[in-house]
Formats: structure tokens, C-alpha cells, sequence
């Protein structure tokens, strides 16, 4: 059976101090690609197969697009976004499906309470339930529901890995990435998610994430645009003040995060960083991910630390500060 890498092949990406104590330690590994594509910095090992999770979206998106899903704007960045079910979110979803036809039944990803904690007490207060356009995955989903409306597919099953829609995501996916695909699962949206390398993954992101809207090539000029619409509305991608959405706003970068502690990021210059914490934790990744980047001097290490100075990496007791989540040895 596939699986991803072990612990003989992590490294110490972040550590987490509780009053001059280090508690606990994040291992995993990551790559570092400069800004032409070339491989600059590994740690761990990089080519073990991951599952990218959320990370993947941009390459899901990109292939909706050139599916002929007619998305822009807002509307294009929420393809790839993992939000917080804000009512704004919500808002622009539910455009994209009704734009197309299509009603929030027709989504395939389970109900859920938005993760805004505001918008859910409001919710709560005028009881209301779990729905599937809160979902944080509805952005992706009904853009690929309007790829089937757009191209003719049937719009029922579209989450099978064997539907023309899924099909021709996997090869996009294995068009970017340089691979083919290693393995098929099922995320916790219901879409398929597929084992690539770390690699493989920091390959297809930079190609997206530096590519130009004009470029002679559709499948370029729809990454461009896709990179453009996600740095021109951060709040789309998580939500204000979050991870994703603070780096996109305070860096400049374009930035996705997954779950299981995957993280891809890449620079204005176009250097990628492409990271996957061991155990499956979150709350390092992205101040990690900057930080690898300014290591190879594609961010300064000033506007990172303005990044960590944002991020929820405080540790607390009795309500005060005790300590802090950082990168660990293993990186600095």
C-alpha cells in the first residue's frame, strides 16, 4: 500500500516553547524551487508521496477552467479556496452555481457549520443549520459543477474518479506536476485527492503560481489569472486573519494550505516552497513555509516576521503568553 514519508525520513521543521521549555516538535519535509523552477534546498525527503489535500485545489481549479467553467474575480479565487463559510463566501458561491443553473443541492460536499465562529453563534442565534455551501470546500465544487454545465457532462456523479470532469483533473494534475499519479483517494469533501511527490507538487505550484496571462499557452493563461484573482481578493482563500489570507495579504505571495499540515507557497519572484508536516499539524506551516522562502532571500526576513507577528502562534498560560511557535533547528 502507498504512504507517505516516515519518520527516518522528517526532519525538524518547528518547534513549540512553553516558558523556556520546548514542548513539542514538528517534523516533516519540505522543498524549496528558486524562482526559474530549479530545486535550491530539501529537507527530509521531498520525493516521498504525499497527499496533497486542499493544497490541490489550484491544480483542481486550473483544470475547471480549461473545462470551461467561466470564472473570474471572486468567483476564480473561491474555486481554490478552503474558506470560513462567512456570509460574503457563501454569497459568491452561491452566484457561481445560480450563474450556471445549479442550486446549493447539487453539491456533492457534506454539510457543515461555517469554522467563522462569528458567523456560526449568528447562525445558532436564528437557528439555522449546517449546510453545504458553508462547507469550506463549495468554492471548489461548484466550480466543478459549472465545468459539467459548461462542457455538457452530467452534473450527477461528478465526484466519481471515473467522470469525464475527474478524468481530465487528473491530467492536469499529472500535466503539472511531471508525474503520474501515484495513488487514488477520496478527501473529506468527497472529491478525489491524489498521492503525488512533495516534488511533484512545488513543480505544478510554481508552474502555476509564475505563470502569465500572456502566455501563448490556454492552460498558462488561466493559471495567471487564477494567481492574480487570488492576490487581489486574500479574504476569499480562508478568511480575515487567516493563515492563508494574511500571507497573501502581507507578502504579496500566493499561498494554500491543506489539511495534514500541507502547506504550498510561492513568492512574487516566483520561488516555491512546498512543505508536509509529519503529523498531520497545521499551526507551523505557513510561518515555516515564509520562512523558507526568505531563507533562499525570495521574502524578506523583516515582512516575515510581521507575517509570524499576526499568525495565532502565541502559547499561552493562564491567559498570558508564555511562549511561541517557531521554526525549528531543523530549518534555522
Amino acid at each position: 500500500m502507498p504512504e507517505t514519508l516516515t519518520v527516518q525520513d522528517a526532519v525538524e521543521l518547528a518547534v513549540v516553547g512553553r516558558s523556556g521549555f520546548i514542548e513539542s516538535r514538528h517534523a516533516g519535509a519540505a522543498v524549496v524551487l528558486s524562482p526559474e523552477g530549479e530545486v535550491v534546498a530539501r529537507y527530509g525527503n521531498p520525493d516521498a508521496l504525499i497527499l496533497p489535500r486542499s493544497s490541490l485545489k489550484p491544480l483542481q481549479a486550473v483544470a475547471c477552467i480549461t473545462a470551461g467553467a467561466p470564472l473570474e474575480g471572486e468567483q476564480l479565487a473561491l474555486a481554490t479556496a478552503s474558506h470560513v463559510g462567512t456570509d460574503r463566501h457563501a454569497e459568491v458561491v452561491r452566484e457561481v452555481l445560480t450563474a450556471g443553473g445549479l442550486t446549493e443541492d447539487d453539491l456533492g460536499c457534506p454539510p457543515a457549520w461555517p469554522t467563522d465562529s462569528a458567523t456560526r453563534d449568528d447562525m445558532v442565534r436564528e437557528h439555522g443549520s449546517q449546510s453545504r455551501i458553508r462547507m469550506n470546500c463549495s468554492g471548489k465544487h461548484a466550480a466543478m459543477l459549472r465545468a459539467c454545465v459548461a462542457t455538457g457532462w452530467p452534473t450527477d456523479g461528478y465526484l466519481d474518479p471515473a467522470h469525464p470532469l475527474q478524468a481530465h483533473i487528473r491530467e492536469v494534475i499529472e500535466r503539472l506536476t511531471g508525474e503520474k499519479v501515484a495513488h487514488t483517494a477520496i478527501d473529506g469533501c468527497g472529491a478525489p485527492v491524489y498521492a503525488i511527490t512533495l516534488t511533484g507538487l512545488a513543480r505544478s505550484i510554481h508552474r502555476i503560481g509564475s505563470a502569465s496571462e500572456r502566455s501563448p499557452f490556454a492552460l498558462h493563461r488561466v493559471a495567471g489569472s487564477l494567481v492574480r484573482a487570488v492576490r487581489e481578493n486574500p479574504w476569499t482563500i480562508e478568511g480575515p486573519g487567516r493563515p492563508d489570507s494574511l500571507a497573501i495579504e502581507k507578502l504579496g505571495v500566493f499561498a494554500k494550505g491543506g489539511a495534514e499540515g500541507v502547506m504550498v507557497m510561492v513568492a512574487p519572484n516566483g520561488a516555491t516552497v512546498a512543505l508536509k508536516m509529519l503529523d498531520g499539524s497545521a499551526r507551523a506551516s505557513t510561518v515555516v513555509a515564509a520562512t523558507l522562502l526568505a531563507r533562499v532571500g525570495a521574502l524578506s526576513e523583516a515582512a516575515v516576521a510581521d507575517l509570524a507577528s499576526a499568525l495565532p502562534l502565541s502559547v499561552l498560560g493562564g491567559g498570558a503568553e508564555v511562549g511561541v511557535i517557531r521554526p525549528g533547528i531543523g530549518i534555522v
